[in-house]
């Protein structure tokens, strides 16, 4: 079977490396591709997924949103059909993790594809994603009741647990993140993964995350503690910079091992912060400080 996978922001690349690695072990033929946003394209370099990086993120507004929509969509028509065979579709399944781009683009080339989220308020996405796959896959925590506006009733492949729980589940927390951002183990460790501001489905702002920012900057200034950063955007990691207490990567870095080190992990959403693995009594505390309800820990 040839296989079609879609990576749009850098935690797909994290949900999909298990299920790519399992097709191709049973001898299906994956084919990849990935927008430039976020550290998409940078952490398909890191675990080794070969891949054809096509489009980039249009911004936050919903018109340029939706120009890269129809942009994006158009140019994987293209890099399908360039894989057409002669009275077959170019791939057999099409495959993404809340990508419209590849969902629009199957529909319109009438391969059949599947798409899956663990977010149910992205309303304007899954408006689009759900209508057009054949398939939903959400985890059994969200009731399905509330895709029932999406289309999807029908369509629901649910699963136990969290998606972390499927791709940490061959997990071990490697030290040498804590040698490569020059990190003891002396001073408590505090990991900020900062807010999805470009998203359409994160149209609010929170202040108590920048009084975070500022406090943990004077306290890592003083020496108390160190703080490590992990930006979303280009926009986001200027800011940052301006802090010079606060330890920003340049680069991507394993964040799993780094949050499985912290002390504190203060998240916009779980990807970032994976749930305790039983065996696992390292991790530290959660909180989602971009939330409305910020302060309420996972």
């Amino acid at each position: 079977m040839r296989v079609w996978v879609d990576l749009t922001n850098s935690p797909h690349v994290l949900v999909m490396r298990p299920l790519i690695e399992l097709l191709r072990a049973d001898g299906h033929e994956v084919s990849v591709t990935a927008r430039d946003f976020s550290q998409t394209l940078e952490l398909c370099d890191r675990f080794g997924i070969e891949h054809t990086a096509i489009g980039h993120h249009r911004g936050e507004r919903i018109g340029s949103k939706a120009i890269g929509l129809a942009s994006r969509s158009l140019a994987l028509i293209r890099f399908a059909r360039r894989r057409r065979r002669p009275g077959a579709p170019p791939f057999d399944l099409a495959l993404g993790h809340g990508s419209n781009d590849i969902s629009v683009a199957a529909a319109a080339l009438r391969i059949p594809s599947a798409t899956m989220f663990d977010y149910e308020w992205a309303t304007v996405q899954h408006s689009i994603n759900c209508r057009l796959a054949r398939a939903v896959v959400v985890p059994e925590a969200i009731p399905p009741e509330r895709l029932a506006r999406y289309g999807a009733t029908r369509k629901l492949r649910r699963y136990e647990g969290l998606k972390e729980e499927y791709y940490l589940s061959d997990f071990e927390p490697d030290e040498e993140v804590l040698h490569q951002l020059h990190l003891d183990r002396e001073r408590p460790l505090i990991v900020v993964r900062t807010p999805p501001e470009l998203s359409l489905y994160h149209r609010f702002g929170n202040d108590l995350f920048a009084a975070l920012l500022s406090r943990l900057d004077r306290a890592a200034g003083a020496g108390e503690l160190r703080c490590v950063v992990l930006p979303r955007a280009s926009s986001q990691r200027a800011a940052l910079e301006e802090m010079h207490g606060l330890l920003v990567p340049d680069q991507v870095i394993d964040a799993q091992s780094l949050c499985a080190f912290a002390d504190v992990v203060v998240s916009a959403w779980p990807s970032a912060r994976p749930p305790t693995p039983p065996s696992r009594a390292a991790w530290g505390p959660s909180t989602n400080a971009s939330s409305p309800k910020a302060g309420c820990t996972r």
